[in-house]
């Protein structure tokens, strides 16, 4: 880390019962995007961990050098941290967060639920990596920033201006991994996904829907983009994941 931590993007924690809850925040943003969903899970009595993923919440040239390894890494951290004092955990990601969460769902079967909210799970084409890879071999190193993909008029995602070429590389080498194995996701899983998307197209959701072997619901996003979680159906979001939670934890007591 080469700068302070951005005003608004610090992480989040709560201490609080015995049922734990793991938010993770997506690709260039930070756990801005996350912090009501953490905070209501918080207020309903859970232990919370939302943390700020390596490369994120400074500066752009944090993130440059960052690779999935280091954001796989961080999450399981995380995530084992808080099982260790959890009788329950339940993990909730918006994007890369849902890939990560899928990542880490594949490996502790242990986990009691997770939500995701517009995950990357589905590996882009050949031709796409191809595309991504010349044009950072030919020294383009940052590309365009894909953050704040938001219908609602006024409101802003806190992320980077610009997309680091060989980060993005890399997750999706990480999205390629976590694809291969979604069937071994077999815990409660409750899906949003947003009809709209200009980050990450719908059919990651319907490759998630096809591939896990656990309960499934999947609740469609009629007004949201990508960032849904800071868009019109915020409040919706944040409510039915508590309340899925609550059944989750509760069916874990049982």
């Amino acid at each position: 880390m080469t700068a302070p931590i951005q005003a608004g993007s610090e992480p989040f924690s709560a201490v609080g019962g015995p049922h734990g809850a793991l938010v993770l925040h997506g690709f260039t943003g930070s756990p801005d995007s996350m912090r009501g969903i953490a905070e209501q899970l918080a207020d309903a009595g859970l232990s919370v961990e939302l943390p700020l993923l390596p490369g994120h919440g400074t500066a752009l040239e944090d993130l440059i050098p960052a690779r999935w390894s280091d954001f796989c890494g961080a999450a399981e951290e995380a995530y084992l941290d808080l099982a260790a004092r959890c009788n329950t955990v339940v993990v909730v990601g918006l994007s890369m967060g849902g890939t990560l969460t899928c990542w880490l769902a594949e490996r502790h079967p242990e986990i009691n639920g997770i939500v995701l909210v517009n995950p990357l799970v589905e590996p882009p084409t050949d031709e796409f990596r191809t595309a991504i890879a010349q044009l950072y071999e030919s020294g383009t190193e940052v590309a365009p920033g894909i953050g704040s993909d938001i219908a609602k008029p006024g409101v802003l995602e806190l992320s980077y201006a610009g997309t680091p070429l060989a980060a993005v590389l890399s997750l999706f080498e990480g999205a390629e991994e976590v694809a291969l194995g979604l069937g071994r996701i077999s815990c409660p899983v409750l899906l949003f996904s947003s009809t709209e998307d200009h980050v990450v197209t719908p059919s990651n959701g319907d490759l998630v829907e096809a591939s896990v072997s656990g309960p499934f619901e999947r609740i469609r996003l009629e007004r949201s983009y990508h960032v849904a979680t800071l868009d019109y159906d915020r409040d919706e979001i944040e409510e039915r994941t508590v309340a899925f939670v609550a059944a989750v934890d509760a069916e874990g007591e049982s």
